[in-house]
């Protein structure tokens, strides 16, 4: 084998260069295209689907870059690796987008119809909904783009309608009034999942209730005094001593005057307010539930826009809830019945896209029944069938799934999968099926579209749009997602896979990290600590950011991310390269060839073949562990310690060898290592190994790395002696190098050294001698420390460097004893300063910190400098 020419590799890295190039090259020669081969054995992943609102933020990056990962990973271990990416059409997301681009245009919804604003959702979804899908390109992702799915493709959108069809026809769907999240800025309800929470600094109004025919009060304190227009009870505790006789009494409610009644339920916090809470069954969940058990009026005082009903008094109607709450508070002062106002801080739920506050509310909704669905799912988490990392999200799993509700499937919108239900327009007959009723003249729709989360429940099984794919791909292999939706997708999706393919959907499910800034602040742009990720990919390179995402992100842990910290990746990058330029240079004109490989080895070359099969081993654990962490480190730790640092320093001589058949022996096998080298951390950086691996010779047509055979473990090639034996020497010369430093020997400068220890071969001892530039080397388990010796112990052995004629003895003496005095004199004051009470209770705790971290260091330092002196005596 020729290498190619070292001037056809620029001598800096450059990513800006590499990486449109390679994603245009993949994709274009179809190198991640998958077709079932009964053949191969399949492994395949499907991305969760990003919005087509999105745009790429760091928590795509650590995803996608974990799905990337494992199938490049498989792919090279010889598996059909198949990755189906697509986009989710996002049903209120898109839908609160498109409202707001028409009404910039002074176009509403309601006035151009159901059909002309779905054309609008099109149009829109066409121009703006694959920016994402590019944006992922940049990271370099190894999907079958062939393959790309959307929720609202014809396919995808009929298995959906056959989905919901086949559950109503078994009557696990019903239509019912229950109490959801109501966004009065959609109009429609929305999922937890779309609920922020948001600290607000608020009010506690305490106000009076009259007791009926008495004079006497009940006191109430609420966060939200517009809804005690609609309260129909107040409740206590039955272990309150104070308000026992007043139980199965009654009190006028202030305003309306209807008269409510008084009851016991535990749930309620004695120590909460005055211990007595009012009811309002429409407008709190907690109340609903209580209203329903102790069967209660259920009084809605709100339109659809959180706009007041006729069920209030006349003066409060058709105002928006908080001109009802400063109504009602006035009204409340007016009548002699406000006690007192407190200042509190409540968590208040706001919708993720209308932006304003929820409201509970009781309201006619399709649901799907949970009971027959939920066992079969928790059954095969239960079972390991499916495997959570890390494990301990499956308690997590199994407590939301025995206390689960039916779940509510409808929403007020339009853009999403409708209903396949219709209306007799004469009769109460109702019809569902696929396709519409034949007369469909006499039949109106029902107008709801399906929450988002009831058709994504399918992705797993339904973006194989074929017999033949969803047999060879189903069930898919690993899911890759946040354990913010373990409820909302990750257990939908296992219940649609066992109740419409009577098979789990995926094999392993990987929950990635939270990222934060490194105050551990989650990212958000309103705290503008969430950096752009194109940015930092245009500053530091797609590798450098993959890598280091994964560098700093531990199974189950929060990541606490700044930019700064891609110099990880991006200096661990220009390492790499570096080292492949280094190999071209010395190989130019040489014959390289796999027959070589065999001759003029060395101990050197024995320890890195044994380093690199332990450091395989270690890796394909950490994989088959998904400690993916883990595995960045042992490729990090081989490339950079054992093959750069010292592997290539350890072989320079016979590199530089006069003997052309030993130059390219070494490198024919330092150059095959360093192909397997890239090969490992290809599917963790794939543009610069796909760029150094056609690099170095001239590659088949159409081909790429990504398609080369991931190297296998050979246990016979690991030798523990060798590797052990090869530490030793490395700590020794790191000893020898340390002392030159603190010495101030000059590196060109020869010196002796006395070894104590057994432990030093002829191997050991060449290698010592020839990097730590040594003239004489002695070793013997006896020996005493020379007079005036430099002195370091590492492990096993004592190292001892006589410095006469290397140092001036007495101009170091003084040199240290006023670096000494000058470090003893800063402490000292340093010491005196943390002593005083004032400044350390005063002080900022970070400056206070600050402080003991320089004490603690110059109190090493002294020792240190003072260890180094008893040497030169």
């Amino acid at each position: 084998m020729k290498v190619k020419k070292l001037d056809e590799m620029p001598k800096a890295y450059n990513p800006n260069a590499v990486e449109d190039k390679w994603s245009k090259y993949w994709e274009e020669n179809k190198i991640y295209h998958s077709e079932p081969d009964e053949t191969k054995e399949s492994y395949s992943i499907v991305i969760p689907p990003p919005n087509i609102t999105g745009i790429l933020h760091m928590g795509h990056i650590l995803n996608n870059t974990l799905q990337d990962i494992y199938i490049r990973y498989k792919r090279m271990q010889g598996y059909n690796a198949c990755w189906v990416p697509g986009t989710d059409h996002a049903s209120i997301a898109t839908e609160s987008k498109v409202i707001k681009h028409l009404k910039d245009q002074g176009i509403k919804k309601d006035e151009i119809g159901r059909d002309e604003f779905l054309k609008h959702c099109h149009v829109w979804k066409d121009k703006y909904g694959g920016i994402i899908t590019k944006q992922l390109r940049k990271l370099g992702v190894s999907c079958d783009w062939d393959r790309e799915r959307f929720t609202m493709d014809d396919h995808y959108y009929k298995k959906v309608i056959e989905a919901f069809v086949d559950l109503y026809k078994k009557d696990m769907i019903y239509k019912g009034y229950r109490m959801v999240n109501w966004c009065p800025a959609s109009k429609s309800a929305i999922s937890d999942e779309e609920v922020i929470y948001k600290e607000v600094n608020g009010n506690l109004w305490h106000f009076k209730y009259p007791i009926k025919d008495s004079d006497k009060f009940l006191v109430v304190a609420t966060t939200r005094p517009e809804t005690m227009l609609g309260d129909t009870g107040l409740a206590v505790n039955p272990n309150d001593e104070r308000y026992k006789d007043l139980v199965g009494k009654s009190v006028v409610l202030p305003i309306v005057n209807r008269e409510i009644p008084i009851f016991a339920d535990e749930y309620v916090d004695m120590e909460f307010g005055t211990g007595c809470v009012k009811i309002t069954p429409a407008h709190d969940v907690n109340d609903y539930d209580m209203g329903q058990k102790h069967n209660l009026e259920l009084i809605n005082i709100f339109n659809e826009d959180a706009t007041t009903n006729k069920n209030v008094p006349e003066e409060f109607r058709g105002l928006d809830r908080y001109e009802v709450r400063k109504k009602v508070i006035a009204k409340l002062e007016e009548l002699g019945l406000m006690e007192k106002i407190e200042d509190y801080t409540n968590k208040v739920g706001y919708s993720e896209r209308g932006g304003v506050p929820i409201e509970p509310y009781v309201s006619e909704q399709w649901f799907m029944k949970m009971e027959e669905l939920v066992k079969p799912a928790l059954d095969v988490v239960r079972e390991g069938k499916v495997n959570f990392h890390p494990a301990h999200w499956v308690k997590t799993y199994e407590h939301w799934m025995a206390n689960i509700r039916d779940w509510c499937i409808s929403r007020q919108l339009w853009w999403g999968h409708r209903i396949p239900v219709w209306y007799h327009n004469e009769t109460d007959e109702i019809y569902c099926d696929v396709e519409p009723p034949k007369d469909i003249e006499n039949w109106h729709q029902e107008e709801d579209v399906l929450d988002t989360w009831a058709s994504s429940w399918l992705w797993a099984q339904d973006v194989f749009t074929s017999e033949e794919d969803q047999k060879y791909y189903y069930p898919t292999d690993l899911l890759v997602t946040g354990p913010d939706i373990i409820f909302f997708w990750v257990a939908r999706m296992i219940m649609a896979g066992m109740e419409f393919m009577g098979e789990i959907p995926f094999k392993d499910v990987y929950f990635t990290s939270i990222i934060r800034d490194e105050k551990g602040r989650k990212m958000s742009k309103s705290l503008g600590n969430s950096p752009d990720p194109l940015d930092v990919i245009d500053e530091f390179g797609t590798d450098a950011l993959r890598f280091t995402m994964n560098f700093i992100a531990p199974l189950g842990q929060d990541v606490l991310f700044s930019t700064d910290k891609c110099e990880i990746g991006r200096n661990f990058a220009n390492k790499i390269w570096n080292a492949a330029r280094y190999l071209l240079m010395n190989a130019q004109d040489l014959e390289l060839s796999d027959e070589l490989k065999d001759k003029h080895v060395d101990f050197a070359d024995e320890w890195i073949e044994s380093r690199f099969q332990s450091a395989l081993k270690n890796l394909n654990n950490a994989m088959d562990k998904f400690d993916i962490n883990g595995a960045t480190k042992i490729i990090y730790s081989f490339i950079w310690n054992d093959f750069c640092d010292w592997y290539i320093e350890l072989s320079k001589n016979r590199m530089y060898s006069d003997d052309k058949e030993v130059k390219a022996a070494v490198l024919s096998r330092a150059i095959s290592l360093f192909e397997d080298m890239l090969k490992i951390a290809h599917p963790f950086m794939p543009f610069i190994t796909e760029e150094i691996y056609n690099s170095i010779t001239e590659r088949p047509e159409k081909s790429s790395i990504s398609t080369e055979d991931f190297p296998k473990t050979d246990e016979s090639k690991i030798n523990k002696a060798a590797e052990e034996e090869m530490e030793f020497v490395m700590e020794v010369i790191t000893g020898l190098r340390n002392i030159r430093g603190e010495m101030n020997i000059p590196p060109s400068k020869l010196i002796n050294a006395f070894l104590k220890t057994d432990k030093l071969t002829e191997n050991a001892k060449k290698y010592i001698v020839s990097l730590a530039k040594i003239e004489n080397l002695e070793a013997s388990p006896n020996l005493e420390k020379p007079k005036g010796s430099a002195a370091v112990v590492v492990k096993d052995c004592e190292i001892f460097v006589p410095l006469e004629g290397l140092v001036d003895v007495e101009a170091e003496k003084q040199k240290l004893e006023k670096e000494i005095s000058r470090l003893e004199g800063m402490l000292a004051g340093l010491t005196k300063k943390l002593s005083n009470e004032n400044f350390v209770s005063r002080a900022p705790a970070n400056v206070v910190e600050n402080e003991k971290k320089k004490q603690a260091d110059w109190t090493e330092q002294i020792e240190k400098l003072k260890a180094i002196m008893a040497d030169l005596v």
